[in-house]
């Protein structure tokens, strides 16, 4: 099932959805092909880098839920700042509860749909 949509304000919701469901596949295809995305504070991933970050985190089995705060959008590219936490396991298996202000941009393809082109989770910081 395609994960993509056309409006801005449900993208944040169909991220949740296929991030719970642990589908890589879905998760990866929200992204433009040069997308970074800091999952760490400071160290900006892009390409094979992000796809294998992603892998790894989402083998944890995270549980994320996200609510868009503010969304703005020109043209071809939307600014969407998120509230979101995540409860997973760390590197040894400890439960670890995350949470932060996501800032992403967004850019809309020539099939009409949005990915993201920056992902930063922690944008607060």
């Amino acid at each position: 099932m395609s994960q993509l949509t056309n409006d801005v304000e449900k993208h944040t919701a169909l991220y949740v959805e296929a991030f719970n469901a642990g589908d890589l596949d879905a998760v990866d295809a929200m992204y433009t092909e040069e997308a970074v995305a800091v999952w760490e504070p400071g160290i900006p991933l892009t390409g094979q880098a992000r796809l294998d970050a992603t892998r790894e985190f989402l083998a944890r089995g995270p549980k994320m839920t996200a609510v868009p705060r503010q969304s703005f959008v020109t043209g071809d590219t939307a600014l969407l700042i998120v509230d979101w936490t995540i409860d997973t396991k760390d590197a040894n298996g400890k439960p670890e509860h995350l949470s932060g202000v996501g800032v992403d941009v967004l850019r809309k393809g020539e099939d009409g749909n949005w990915r993201y082109a920056i992902d930063d989770p922690y944008g607060e910081k």
